[in-house]
């Protein structure tokens, strides 16, 4: 059972349980008019220390699909967070009005500490450059609707590798699905951490290597995973600008690709995916996005019980 239960890090979720939610997604997908009010009375809080679009609004849209309601804030200034209050104080006070929270911040593990003092079930919405579970939940949903299997893929995960919490959600749960192998593609500054390297790959003696240039490794992906270089994680403006354009995916590289290859993103990209691409079926980011609601639908139901 997952009602009462936190969704912190992908792996919170055994892969019995992961199915179950996409299992629910699928019926979501097929028939949303069934699901219109199976969250009637319920509040959902989405509490958004950072600047986001899909991940807050998909929440949102999700919880209103639903046919609950949504309380919260967009970005911290808006809340009693400006004066200074903790994290443990907002999340036990938001537990007085709402029956599930949403929360995204800028430091690794506020949503867990969110959780110790929360008396209803805490979503990590993304925090730092650590996790971001429901993206990679989305990534997997997305993977499984249009590839019809989560095993046996080659993953090619490109750009900043260093910060992106996306791609160190995603590597730890594909990471648990059998004889899937991964490509690094990034400058050596971005390249995966060694928290991941160690702990994930060499410990669980996943298949990996890393490469410089996306063109030498193309033609062996199931999955291209892009990410944009994020302005917002670095410390100093000239690094930033020497890196924010080391690869960008254009209709001449995705020649050496394979014509089923699916091309990800958990957008918003800048200029790393051509515009051009959004023509090629192999672009499916869009796709995904939309995914994403449909998952958060699955995961809301999930948690509160009501399915």
């Amino acid at each position: 059972m997952l009602k009462g239960r936190h969704l912190l890090d992908p792996r919170d979720f055994s892969l019995e349980e992961l199915e179950e939610v996409f299992s629910l997604a699928d019926e979501i997908i097929e028939d949303p008019k069934k699901f219109l009010h199976v969250c009637d009375g319920k509040i959902l809080a989405t509490l958004f220390y950072e600047p986001s679009t899909r991940t807050r609004c998909s929440f949102e849209a999700a919880m209103l699909r639903l046919g609950g309601s949504i309380i919260g804030f967009s970005e911290p200034n808006a809340s009693s967070v400006s004066k200074g209050e903790s994290v443990a104080d907002t999340i036990r006070t938001i537990g007085c009005y709402a029956d599930i929270a949403a929360m995204r911040h800028p430091k690794e593990g506020a949503p867990t500490i969110a959780s110790m003092y929360s008396n209803i079930p805490v979503i990590n919405a993304g925090d730092g450059s650590h996790q971001h579970p429901t993206q990679t939940l989305t990534d997997l949903l997305t993977i499984r609707k249009l590839k019809g299997h989560l095993s046996n893929l080659t993953i090619g995960c490109c750009g900043d590798l260093k910060f992106g919490r996306t791609v160190h959600s995603l590597v730890k749960a594909l990471s648990r699905y059998n004889n899937n192998k991964f490509i690094f593609i990034s400058p050596e500054e971005l390249n995966i951490p060694d928290y991941v390297r160690k702990e994930i790959l060499e410990k669980n003696n996943i298949e990996f290597r890393e490469a410089s240039k996306m063109e030498d490794v193309l033609g062996e992906l199931d999955i291209l995973y892009m990410t944009r270089v994020q302005r917002e994680r670095f410390f100093n403006e000239d690094d930033y600008v020497r890196l924010k354009d080391s690869y960008i995916l254009d209709k001449e590289k995705m020649k050496y690709a394979k014509d089923d290859m699916m091309v990800l993103h958990p957008l918003p990209r800048v200029n790393e995916i051509s515009y051009e691409i959004d023509e090629d079926p192999r672009g499916c980011y869009f796709k995904q996005a939309k995914f994403g609601m449909y998952v958060r639908m699955a995961l809301i139901a999930k948690l509160l019980g009501v399915r």
